[in-house]
């Protein structure tokens, strides 16, 4: 039995206290994970005070891992003791829906999260399917990688789902966790970029995150100076806003996408949609192949979260940290 020493709640909104648990034999398809480092994505917070009404406690938050395999099990082909990897959002998938057979595994409907009903990666071993674990290219720092394996690839898999051209125009609401990498991407791919955002004091940093311009996303007016613009935006938010202004400022066939988990309803008119023949669209992490597609293209341009670095053993204070939406952008658990 391997003995797994992390920090779990014990209840909703709790403080993370040392935790230990026993992890079972290893099976056939799974790797145990040495963690090296973990992310700090605003879905632990959600998850550690139960807002989405589905967190199991003890909760052992976690889902930007990086660390180096200490064990594969008798059918693991793709991997080896030693190896680099990252987990993120999702520890396994059936292997045998559709969506999996189509190389669509994040829309899995049975597919395992590493912090729903298992245990996270704020610990110092971990343990996931082989087919969630991605290598970690070369050219990649891994103390600053893991937050791509969440916050990263939310904003990355829109940029591939939609085809989207390199002469495309491109917005980005929110400045934050995930839109300071929306707006990096974005730039890397070839989009004019444009970052809303109604914080003044993240204009100067939007831009130098690869934004070519800015918009006060609290204007009307400068919503409507800028109608029929953009091919695709992307809503990296929480919060209510005025969705028909951003539709507005939409081409024909563009589409507003949304990766924030605002949990009230998107009020959006039907004329809005039916007279330019546009889209609002979702999307959940990306598959592992898409994960990995991210890393690539993230070693080749250089792209890396902008983070700040707590120890682990300081995980309450880079809990309230995130709490108090003082994290720019990015915060990293280190082990070591």
């Amino acid at each position: 039995m391997t003995t797994v020493n992390a920090y779990a709640a014990q209840e909703a909104g709790g403080k993370l206290e040392p935790f230990q648990y026993e992890l079972g034999a290893l099976g056939a398809h799974d790797v145990d994970i040495d963690v090296e480092s973990c992310g700090i994505c605003h879905s632990d917070l959600s998850m550690l005070n139960n807002e989405w009404g589905m967190t199991e406690f003890p909760f052992v938050p976690g889902h930007e891992i990086i660390g180096t395999v200490r064990a594969i099990g008798e059918h693991v082909t793709s991997l080896k003791v030693g190896d680099r990897v990252g987990v993120g959002w999702h520890a396994g998938y059936c292997m045998g829906c559709t969506q999996c057979m189509s190389g669509d595994h994040n829309l899995c409907a049975t597919a395992t999260g590493v912090i729903v009903g298992h245990h996270g990666g704020f610990a110092d071993i971990v343990r996931a399917q082989a087919e969630s674990a991605i290598r970690i290219p070369d050219g990649l720092e891994p103390n600053e990688v893991g937050p791509l394996l969440c916050g990263g690839i939310t904003v990355f898999n829109p940029l591939v789902q939609h085809n989207l051209s390199p002469t495309s125009r491109v917005g980005v609401i929110g400045i934050g966790g995930l839109g300071h990498l929306a707006l990096k991407f974005a730039r890397a791919w070839g989009c004019h970029v444009t970052a809303f955002t109604s914080s003044e004091s993240k204009i100067a940093e939007a831009k130098e995150m690869g934004a070519h311009d800015t918009i006060n996303s609290r204007s009307t007016e400068e919503l409507e100076k800028h109608a029929g613009q953009f091919d695709l935006i992307i809503s990296t938010v929480n919060v209510k806003l005025d969705w028909n202004a951003y539709i507005g400022t939409l081409k024909p066939k563009g589409k507003l996408h949304v990766v924030g988990a605002t949990l009230e309803p998107l009020d959006i008119g039907a004329f809005g949609l039916i007279m330019g023949q546009k889209a609002v669209t979702g999307s959940p992490v990306g598959s592992p192949t898409t994960i990995a597609t991210m890393l690539e293209f993230a070693a080749r341009h250089g792209i890396h979260p902008t983070t700040e670095h707590f120890p682990m053993s300081k995980v309450n204070e880079a809990m309230d940290h995130l709490h108090e939406g003082k994290a720019r952008y990015r915060i990293v658990l280190d082990r070591n």
